[in-house]
């Protein structure tokens, strides 16, 4: 089975690309060329291998442990010498200290709370004085109770606290998880829309350049019209790897986003 779905997954990847560049062509407004992450949660690194020998170097996972483990996997440090991790769900404040020692990560994007913000920043600091982060806060644009993220009107005070007090981190952007209906039904999508709107918010607030701040909205049944409406980075799993069969995660890690169950 293995080999059935890593010999499509090459098509697969590049099915999604052009379908990202035909997005492109709608935006109404111009910006930075969207970034594609492929979301490898649950998935072997036999998979993570054929997806990287493909052209693709960014990956996201949800799973603090499972990111830990794929980062210091034996093949894909030898194969993969430029991976870029993007660490996508939920993350305790307790395990900030394992953040530190993984391998090639270069975004944690579900900043949810300036504790865990001052949490990681102190960690950061401490094994390495001179190591910046680069960060996102996590905005729960559909204000669902099941679903972790800043407020919107929380925002910007959020951003001002991690550019002013967390000096080994550095934010990059904003980052939602929109309500499933949305995603399915309603154009345009009123959580990108709120994400686009707190975007101008912060820049203006915090005095930097309109383009400063990426938007990482779209996952795989809304990536192109997140594209549309200005992401510049979207979130693709299923599409790329096949359906997930969730498990256990070792050593009891529990830091998965549990509030949201939404497959990326």
């Amino acid at each position: 089975m293995l080999k059935v779905m890593a010999e499509s997954l090459p098509k697969s990847l590049q099915i999604v690309r052009d379908r990202m560049v035909v997005a492109v062509t709608s935006r109404k407004t111009i910006s930075k060329a969207p970034l594609l992450v492929a979301v490898s949660k649950t998935k072997p690194v036999e998979l993570i291998l054929e997806a990287y020998a493909a052209g693709q170097r960014h990956f996201g996972e949800n799973y603090i442990q499972e990111l830990f483990l794929k980062a210091k996997d034996p093949k894909i440090v030898s194969e993969c010498p430029d991976i870029r991790w993007h660490f996508i769900g939920h993350l305790q404040t307790n395990k900030c200290t394992k953040t530190a020692g993984i391998r090639n990560v270069w975004l944690f994007e579900s900043i949810d709370t300036t504790k865990l913000a001052s949490t990681l920043n102190a960690s950061i600091l401490k094994s390495d004085a001179t190591r910046r982060l680069n960060v996102m806060l996590q905005v729960n644009t559909s204000r669902e109770p099941n679903k972790y993220g800043f407020q919107p009107e929380a925002v910007v005070e959020a951003a001002r606290f991690v550019t002013d007090k967390c000096p080994a981190l550095r934010l990059t952007g904003l980052m939602t998880i929109g309500a499933v209906e949305h995603s399915v039904d309603t154009r345009p999508n009123p959580d990108f829309l709120v994400l686009k709107e707190l975007q101008s918010q912060v820049c203006e607030q915090l005095n930097l350049p309109s383009d400063a701040l990426d938007l990482s909205m779209g996952m795989s049944s809304d990536f192109e019209h997140a594209i549309e409406m200005g992401s510049t980075e979207v979130r693709v799993g299923s599409l790329i790897f096949g359906s997930r069969v969730y498990k256990a995660v070792a050593n009891n890690d529990s830091s998965g986003d549990e509030k949201e169950e939404q497959p990326k």
